[in-house]
């Protein structure tokens, strides 16, 4: 019997992951300049530090790797309070686990103010009981450490529990922890999507059959 759900945000619930495919590419056109050819596969394994120092050397940026930093951070934060939509279906599969009485909370390596603020703008933040981010937990998603802690939160076993993911690295933790792990289709996220089906108990390309109210969704749960 399922009795909680663990939701990550970003690629599953909002439509954030194109912006942070082209983060480099919309601070540089922010400025005027044109990125060069694959910057986000660059920039992919930096952390936001040496991304910041490698856009200032790279394009002659005018400013400091600490002032890059702080207006890409500024950037981002935009994106969260005015502009990041929720994934098509998103607010129909939430209300769908509610209805069944399963609690559901967030877990996110994205900031928690910021998450809130998307999710209440766009009228998602009542599903969820808890918003759990790496930051505050200590440890990333390679460690299981922010799924245990959610579902000691939400008094629950793992076998009890979905975890919503659409990164195979965090997928394959939750799996390894003892959850059911549900995959999610994101076209900007996740590039081994054969591998993510396959490490998946479920698999959701999108979330029609949620929106569109039928029976007999891919999910563990009595309808």
């Amino acid at each position: 019997m399922i009795k909680g759900a663990i939701f990550d945000i970003d690629g599953v619930i909002l439509d954030s992951m194109e912006m942070w495919n082209d983060l480099g590419k919309r601070y540089l056109s922010s400025m005027g300049i044109e990125a060069e050819k694959g910057l986000n596969d660059i920039l992919f394994s930096m952390s936001m530090e040496e991304g910041a120092r490698y856009l200032s050397e790279h394009y002659h940026v005018e400013k400091s790797s600490v002032e890059i930093v702080e207006d890409i951070k500024n950037m981002i934060e935009n994106f969260y309070v005015n502009e990041v939509h929720e994934k098509d279906g998103a607010k129909e599969l939430l209300a769908f686990i509610k209805k069944q009485g399963i609690k559901i909370v967030a877990a996110t390596s994205s900031d928690s103010v910021q998450v809130e603020k998307a999710l209440r703008r766009n009228g998602l933040y009542e599903y969820f009981e808890k918003i759990f981010t790496t930051s505050e937990i200590g440890k990333s998603k390679h460690s299981s450490d922010i799924y245990d802690e959610a579902a000691r939160y939400l008094h629950v076993l793992q076998e009890e529990t979905l975890v919503f993911e659409d990164s195979l690295y965090a997928l394959k933790t939750a799996r390894e922890a003892g959850y059911i792990v549900i995959a999610v289709f994101d076209q900007y996220g996740e590039k081994n999507q054969y591998e993510l089906k396959m490490m998946a108990d479920y698999y959701l390309e999108d979330y029609s059959a949620f929106k569109s109210g039928k029976l007999g969704a891919p999910l563990p749960i009595a309808l």
